[in-house]
């Protein structure tokens, strides 16, 4: 007797651009927070507004996959995936906390550069998500979210040893010590997420 065919639930690829697209939206908030300083409190809510969101529809991805027989990539990976989206989102909502909470009273031309960095990382997240579907024309996207981690990396290295080279005040070099390696972490997460996308397009290659 043969089984019939059981198509894969591809609602999930539509939750993930979903999920990817919040992501995006927080990253131009952050960019929005250091570009509108005086703002920072407002801004600083709207992230976490975003945070909550991302979380509810990792939920709902979680919840998919939990009702799901056929997914259409292995369980880990879709677990992965949204991991490491959530991660890049708790990683921003952390940079603007910690900005307000260390009364940090300006911004860093660093800061907003590496901030920028991560929309244009973000952006290309989305973009490759949008053609998981087929798994096909995504590497591109990975690449460029590579390179722009090593660009991140030069501009993070800059401004810590900046920091310790111009630096008199020890509070504001510990501060922004830690918010330079806040806004790294983000690139980095980034980076992970594009990293679990190149291992699913492979293995579905």
């Amino acid at each position: 007797m043969r089984l019939p065919f059981i198509p894969r639930e591809e609602k999930f690829f539509e939750l993930f651009v979903e999920d990817a697209q919040n992501v995006l939206t927080a990253a131009r908030l952050l960019v929005e927070f250091f570009g509108s300083y005086d703002q920072r409190e407002r801004i600083a809510s709207q992230l976490l507004d975003l945070e909550r969101k991302g979380d509810g529809i990792s939920h709902d991805i979680g919840h998919k996959l939990e009702n799901t027989f056929v997914t259409p990539f292995d369980r880990e990976d879709i677990h992965q995936l949204i991991s490491r989206l959530d991660d890049i989102l708790d990683f921003i909502e952390e940079v603007a906390d910690t900005c307000i909470l260390f009364k940090i009273d300006a911004p860093t031309q660093a800061a907003s550069a590496q901030a920028e960095i991560i929309v244009q990382q973000c952006e290309e997240l989305v973009r490759a998500l949008e053609k998981l579907k087929g798994f096909k024309n995504v590497s591109p996207h990975w690449i460029e979210v590579h390179r722009l981690e090593n660009e991140g990396d030069r501009v993070g290295r800059r401004a810590i040893a900046d920091l310790f080279t111009n630096g008199t005040d020890a509070i504001h070099i510990i501060q922004w010590k830690d918010v330079y390696t806040l806004l790294e972490d983000t690139i980095d997460a980034c980076e992970d997420a594009a990293n679990v996308i190149e291992r699913i397009v492979v293995k579905h290659a």
